[in-house]
């Protein structure tokens, strides 16, 4: 018989040690058990045969690929899907945001760190010519690392491009077009002049000379949007497009199924019904629907009307 699933009862229940914690679903396990699932099943990735070809011409063209859907249509997911596939490393992942500029995605500089560093040599009495290294305040951003030179490409995920500003998708366009960009603290130093600079998403370094980066093969670039805003139409034209759709029955069926596996697929029939029923009426991501079919399925009691509050309006105006 399935256990009362409240852990927390609020009002005045005495503290009390809970004896089975409850068991994280797949895609919220952190640390080593994370990492061993990741290597022991990587899930695959549900495409249709034609998002798929655009998908492979952008690869073949070179060209960003500018992919728009509603939350959860499984935006992010592709670029970790075509890294994974293609072995082409981790993701290199920048999320964008209101305040987020080009300079953010080449490169940071932490000059007053280093100015810093330098005040306490001097404090200490250290030796004239002991600046600190300006490579060890320097660290590329994720596009600036996606276009370190190298025989095969890094994947960046430029995320949610919409919610920038609205000048960024024009100032990518002349990086996405030469491949290259200038580090101007780095150029100053001399012609010839290499500096080790910290990368995104490592520990490692990269040697840059004369403070020029350049790509030899353009990366993989998978810019995502919710179509929140229109783009300007000379970085639309440099761009492969690709609307993803909402995942029908039959294809979120597969993925509860790959998520959870056979037998709580087939009995989650009933709740998927429901999820595209209430879909209709207002925006719903699929995480919603795994969320609900992960709880009912997890050994506890839990009614329809508490499973309900988990399909919430992605939409506020929709409430």
């Amino acid at each position: 018989m399935a256990q009362d699933w409240r852990l927390f009862q609020g009002g005045d229940t005495e503290p009390h040690d809970v004896e089975t914690w409850p068991t994280a679903p797949p895609w919220r396990r952190f640390g080593d058990d994370a990492r061993q699932r990741a290597e022991d099943r990587a899930l695959p990735y549900l495409i249709s045969d034609e998002d798929r070809d655009v998908v492979n011409m952008a690869l073949h063209l070179h060209r960003p690929l500018l992919v728009t859907g509603r939350p959860g249509t499984g935006k992010s997911t592709l670029a970790r899907a075509i890294a994974r596939e293609l072995k082409l490393g981790e993701v290199l992942h920048w999320p964008v945001n209101s305040r987020s500029t080009l300079a953010e995605g080449l490169y940071s500089y932490d000059a007053v760190g280093r100015l810093r560093e330098a005040s306490l040599r001097q404090r200490a009495d250290e030796p004239a010519g002991t600046e600190p290294d300006i490579g060890d305040y320097l660290r590329l951003g994720a596009l600036g690392t996606a276009l370190l030179p190298a025989d095969r490409p890094r994947v960046l995920l430029v995320d949610e491009l919409d919610k920038g500003d609205v000048d960024l998708p024009n100032d990518l366009l002349t990086v996405f077009e030469e491949g290259e960009f200038e580090i101007p603290e780095l150029a100053r130093l001399g012609e010839g002049r290499t500096v080790q600079v910290r990368v995104s998403g490592s520990r490692d370094k990269a040697g840059i000379t004369s403070g020029w980066v350049g790509c030899r093969v353009f990366p993989v670039v998978v810019i995502t949007s919710n179509g929140e805003r229109e783009f300007p139409p000379a970085f639309l034209r440099r761009c492969v497009r690709l609307d993803l759709k909402q995942p029908d029955e039959q294809q979120l069926q597969r993925i509860v199924t790959m998520h959870l596996g056979e037998e709580t697929g087939a009995r989650a029939q009933d709740l998927i019904a429901h999820f595209l029923t209430l879909r209709t009426e207002r925006e719903l991501a699929t995480d919603q629907l795994l969320n609900a079919v992960r709880l009912r399925s997890s050994g506890v009691r839990v009614d329809q009307d508490v499973l309900d509050k988990l399909f919430r309006s992605l939409n506020e105006a929709d409430a």
